[in-house]
Order: C-alpha cells, then sequence, then structure tokens
C-alpha cells in the first residue's frame, strides 16, 4: 500500500431527508440499511486492502464519535477529527488537509462521504489509486460520474479534452443542479458528469487552492495547525473554529480551481442515498415493486410501495394503494408520494421551527 494515500470520510451529518428514521442520535450513516450493514461500515469496507485503517480519517462531530468507533473499531480513536460545529464542506476538507500535513507533508488524500453506494468496488479502488497519481502532478482531482438520465438533483462538471498525459479530463467548469430542460442539454451533450463529491489531491495543491480563494479560512486554518501535536491530539478549537464562514467545497474552492481533473466514472455502479425515493434504486423490490422493511408487514393489492418500520410488536397494514412511502419510527409516522420524498428536508426544517426537539 501507498504509505503517503490517506482516505477522509467526511461522516458528521444527520441526513434530515431520512427522517423519521434518521435522527440526531441515530444519523443517516449510522443506520443498517444495506443486508444489515450501514453506509459508514460499507465505505470503510470498500477501502478494504487499499488504505490500511490507520490512514482513514473520519471527520464527524462530538456525539457521532463512540457510535461510528463501535460500528468500525478498527479505525483508531485519534483518527476521527471533530467538528465543533457544522460550517461547510471547506472547512471540512481544509481541516483535514491541515491535520494531515502536520502528520505527513506527502500526503495524498481522497475525501469520501458516508452516504454513497457503490456496486463496482474493484472499478472504486482502480479509480482512486489513478486519482491518487494524477493529483501528484498537482491538479485537484474529481471524480465524475456518468449521467444515466437527465437528473436534476445532481450538481454537473463540464469537461475539455484528454490531459496531456493521456489521463483524465481537464475540467471547464463546475455547474450547479441544472432545470428540466438544462439537464436534458447537459446529458446528451456527452461532456458534462454528474458531480459525485468524491475528490482526491495532495494536502499542498488543496492548502495552496484555500489560501489563494479562502484566504480568511487559511488564516483560521493556520490557527488550528498551532494547536495539533505532533503526537496527533487536537487540543480545543471552538473558539477560532466558530469564527468561520460556512461554505461548500464547491462553491469555495473547486469552481475557482486553476488546475481541475475529472476521471470519469463509467461503470462505478454509484448511486446517492440522498432520499428515501432513492432506495428504489439501491434495494431490489419483489415482483409488485414493493420494498418492506418492518418486522411485520401486510400487503394487499399495493403496488410500488415502500414500507420501513423498527416496531417488532407493531403490523404495518397497506390495501390498494400505489407509489407510496410509509416510514414508521419511535414517536413519527411519515406516510409520502413516491417521488416527493425530497421535500422531508421541509418537514425537518417546519420540527425545528415549531421547536419540537424532540421529534429530531
Amino acid at each position: 500500500m501507498n504509505d503517503h494515500f490517506y482516505a477522509v470520510i467526511m461522516a458528521g451529518g444527520g441526513g434530515t431527508r431520512l427522517w423519521p428514521l434518521s435522527r440526531k442520535r441515530s444519523p443517516k450513516q449510522l443506520l443498517k440499511l444495506l443486508d444489515g450493514k450501514s453506509l459508514f461500515q460499507v465505505a470503510v469496507e470498500r477501502l478494504d486492502g487499499l488504505v490500511d485503517p490507520d490512514h482513514i480519517l473520519v471527520v464527524t462531530i462530538q456525539s457521532q464519535i463512540e457510535m461510528l468507533h463501535d460500528q468500525v473499531p478498527a479505525i483508531p480513536t485519534e483518527n476521527y477529527l471533530v467538528e465543533p460545529m457544522p460550517k461547510g464542506t471547506a472547512a471540512v476538507v481544509g481541516f483535514a488537509a491541515t491535520y494531515l500535513r502536520k502528520q505527513d507533508a506527502d500526503a495524498v488524500m481522497a475525501i469520501l462521504t458516508a452516504d454513497h453506494v457503490i456496486d463496482n468496488i474493484g472499478y472504486f479502488r482502480e479509480i482512486l489509486l489513478l486519482g491518487a497519481e494524477i493529483a501528484k502532478e498537482n491538479t485537484l482531482v474529481t471524480i465524475g460520474i456518468k449521467p444515466e438520465f437527465a437528473a436534476t438533483g445532481f450538481g454537473y462538471i463540464e469537461t475539455a479534452e484528454t490531459r496531456e498525459n493521456g489521463m483524465g479530463l481537464r475540467v471547464n467548469q463546475f455547474v450547479e443542479k441544472p432545470d428540466q430542460d438544462t439537464a436534458q442539454k447537459y446529458f446528451k451533450s456527452g461532456n458534462y458528469f454528474w458531480n459525485s463529491g468524491m475528490f482526491i489531491w495532495t494536502v499542498d495543491a488543496i492548502l495552496e487552492e484555500i489560501e489563494r480563494q479562502m484566504p480568511d479560512l487559511f488564516s483560521i486554518l493556520n490557527e488550528v495547525d498551532e494547536r495539533i501535536t505532533e503526537d496527533g491530539r487536537v487540543n480545543d478549537i471552538l473558539d477560532v473554529w466558530e469564527q468561520i464562514e460556512p461554505e461548500t467545497v464547491d462553491y469555495g474552492i473547486m469552481e475557482g480551481a486553476r488546475d481541475v481533473t475529472l476521471i470519469p466514472a463509467l461503470e462505478l455502479g454509484w448511486k446517492d442515498l440522498g432520499s428515501w425515493d432513492s432506495l428504489f434504486t439501491i434495494l431490489k423490490p419483489d415482483e409488485w415493486g414493493n420494498i418492506g422493511l418492518a418486522p411485520k408487514i401486510i400487503n394487499i393489492n399495493s403496488r410500488d410501495c415502500f414500507v420501513q418500520g423498527t416496531n417488532e410488536e407493531k403490523i404495518i397494514a397497506v390495501i390498494g394503494v400505489d407509489d407510496l412511502i410509509v416510514v414508521d419510527h419511535e414517536n413519527s409516522l411519515l406516510i409520502c408520494k413516491k417521488g416527493e420524498s425530497q421535500k422531508v428536508k421541509q418537514i425537518v426544517q417546519k420540527i425545528k421551527d415549531d421547536n419540537l426537539k424532540q421529534y429530531l
């Protein structure tokens, strides 16, 4: 294995679009939705044989460390970087790069998330290795997903010609989630890819871009650096962290980066578990198109429904309904039309606005 190659898994989110199953005490990445395994466990398993556990960093929040470590005890506890409060992915990336540079000045880091499903694991590992080689040329590497349809729920990346070395495609621009007509044009063009949110770069390259484009963040990261000890311990950084202006890595860094290379992932089998609807693309339905994840379900003449329940003593019965999503968990029940589950985040926001904390 490459001694200078590291994986950074971003695993601090709450996954509000999978409410009510996903809560503060049981965030999306810890839910065992995939054959009895959580998204976090699967994300780590994908790195087996490629990255040793002591070369995997997990950026999360304090309240999730114990739960994450219980699921994957092989990752050392000191490899968990605590984000004092959410400040966006640009800060997360900068924090991880600053920490790694202190430990290994030649580090190459892959930025990964804990909410993706990838079918072709061998291909995924090959892409990471290729990306690590390209990144040594001081370019920022992103993994682009070949569009399967004209999606409006993903950001896109426009590419140009192949790089001089024949490895990867030069990136022209990152573009935000389009409307349907624009998405159709992107899909037909052949040189637009879905933005996977996965990146590979050297610590020097990404920190140079942060210094150039986000100097205020870079200044704060320098203060963070002073609080990282030689043995890898991070002293309290709350007072400097709270000064950060929230921003995403896409807006803050990638859109204005000088040199970006895209590796086209043509057969990755990539799926973003961003809503209840997305489970229809990940889990295998029965002959009626239904997916049932509850202990006791009675289904009569219903089709294309998703039913999730966690109470061993409760029967969930559905009769003569189509295209419904039903999620029963603890003190909450969600019922929505298939295709509308992206709006669950509006429910969560309403609960927050009404100060109904017991339902979060």
